[in-house]
């Protein structure tokens, strides 16, 4: 069973940086094409990036792309999510997911198509 672990949430002003970690453990990790998701309170989950399994390809929403950069670091089996320049309305609760995927599929950005899911980390933006 693949388990995600989160890490780097916390508290920025607006404007600031935050670096999320997600660990992965568990069988197979080379295959798994990975994404960052959101839930706002009172929201549904949002897409937000997601990276293939090889790392080339990557896909971003369009109220992050430019500020947000999505990469992972197959030998630390770590995905990242670097958070640049960050609004008010970035504040949620980040959750790491990973499909298993081939070769050939691109980035996930339907947030229904995960198989795996993190717990969460809480990212808070001051105004």
């Amino acid at each position: 069973q693949v388990r995600l672990v989160e890490s780097g949430g916390g508290f920025v002003q607006a404007g600031g940086s935050l670096r999320l970690s997600c660990a992965a453990s568990g069988p197979s990790l080379s295959r798994l094409a990975f994404g960052w998701v959101r839930q706002a309170p009172g929201k549904e989950r949002e897409f937000i990036a997601a990276i293939t399994r090889n790392g080339r390809d990557t896909a971003y929403a369009d109220s992050v792309k430019g500020r947000f950069t999505i990469s992972r670091e197959n030998a630390r089996n770590t995905v990242y999510l670097e958070m640049q320049n960050l609004k008010s309305e970035d504040a949620a609760v980040y959750f790491c997911a990973a499909k298993p995927t081939i070769l050939t599929v691109g980035p996930i950005t339907a947030v229904g198509e995960y198989t795996y899911w993190g717990q969460g980390t809480q990212v808070a933006v001051s105004s």
